[in-house]
């Protein structure tokens, strides 16, 4: 069965904001899920490419390279921005940054670091900021910094399945 792209996928925020705290966990969550299922994985399979896709390295450096993207997105919510500021929907940052010639320890600990320091702005804002308010770009519909989390978990997830994938297809070749 095909997935449904990332850029095809359709989010309805009809959630509370107070459950923040538990997207916050998920969030945080996301290093250390990569490094048990990617510990012990030969460099061969981490590096190499399914035909024209990203590796699990390269999956693992689009996380890092949109880390970025989350905080300045915090920053638009700080400065109470009417819209946030857009994604780079050619991923030219993760093409460019030549992710398979890189260690991939060292592209987990950038990751489990630039994380930590978004997961700890989040838990300095009191309860209220949770509910602020701007028009996402792409989705063209408002987004809370709830939704925010939750949208880059399911981000965080959709690329956890995509590294899974390969994990499975290459383990058998």
């Amino acid at each position: 069965m095909a997935r449904i792209k990332w850029i095809d996928r359709k989010f309805d925020f009809a959630f509370p904001a107070e459950l923040y705290p538990e997207l916050t966990e998920r969030f945080r969550g996301t290093p250390a899920r990569i490094e048990e299922r990617i510990t012990n994985l030969p460099s061969a399979i981490v590096a190499r490419q399914d035909g024209g896709s990203w590796s699990i390295q390269e999956n693992v450096g689009h996380l890092l390279d949109l880390e970025e993207l989350f905080a300045w997105r915090l920053d638009d919510y700080d400065a109470n921005l009417r819209s946030l500021r857009p994604a780079d929907m050619t991923n030219r940052k993760t093409h460019e940054a030549l992710y398979n010639k890189r260690p991939i320890e060292n592209i987990v600990k950038e990751f489990r670091s630039a994380r930590a320091g978004n997961v700890q702005r989040l838990r300095e804002y009191d309860s209220s900021y949770f509910s602020r308010s701007a028009m996402h770009p792409r989705l063209n519909k408002p987004m809370r910094v709830v939704d925010m989390i939750y949208f880059q978990a399911e981000h965080d997830d959709f690329h956890l399945a995509r590294i899974s994938e390969l994990i499975r297809q290459f383990s058998s070749t």
